[in-house]
């Protein structure tokens, strides 16, 4: 039988928020700022023959919660919505809350379900040291992953104190 053999040692690291990101607006801010700023010092590079920036969009998705209520306001039906971008999750979600067919199929009154949306995009970053790390954001934590030099994460650690809705 053939052992396997470690060949690198990555490391993650997570931040728990005291609070989740208010909303999408907020959290599409921070994404934005990141690619736009590049406050961790990324560099371009080449990879299987293709250009990449230092910090770009691996995945993201969104969800939007939609409840119905009774006159009594008692909840008689929910959907989510999973959309690809940002965009499409403002566009899904006010799709869903006007369309009076649903509702009445749900038998109540669509009521946007925001503090229980759902965000997440994962950047991936090319450090000046030819190392590519991830940092993924949720609604409640920052994660970090793949990487072997601590200095990313300090890096990446003091961007984030100076990001109120960060803390």
């Amino acid at each position: 039988m053939v052992d396997f053999i470690e060949t690198s040692n990555t490391k993650s690291a997570t931040r728990e928020l005291a609070n989740p990101i208010a909303d999408v607006s907020t959290f599409q801010a921070i994404i934005q700022s990141i690619i736009d700023d590049n406050p961790f010092g990324c560099t371009a590079y080449v990879q299987n023959g293709a250009s990449h920036a230092g910090v770009e969009k691996n995945r993201e998705n969104y969800t939007a919660k939609v409840i119905y209520e009774d006159l009594a306001g008692d909840r008689v039906g929910q959907i989510s919505a999973k959309a690809p971008t940002a965009s499409a999750f403002n566009t899904v979600a006010a799709s869903i809350v006007a369309d009076t067919d649903l509702a009445t199929a749900m038998g109540g009154d669509p009521v946007r379900d925001t503090e229980h949306d759902s965000y997440s995009c994962q950047l991936k970053c090319h450090d000046a040291s030819s190392e590519i790390y991830y940092v993924t954001f949720s609604r409640d934590k920052v994660r970090i992953s793949s990487y072997q030099d601590d200095s990313i994460m300090n890096t990446v650690e003091t961007w984030a104190d100076s990001v109120p809705a960060l803390a």
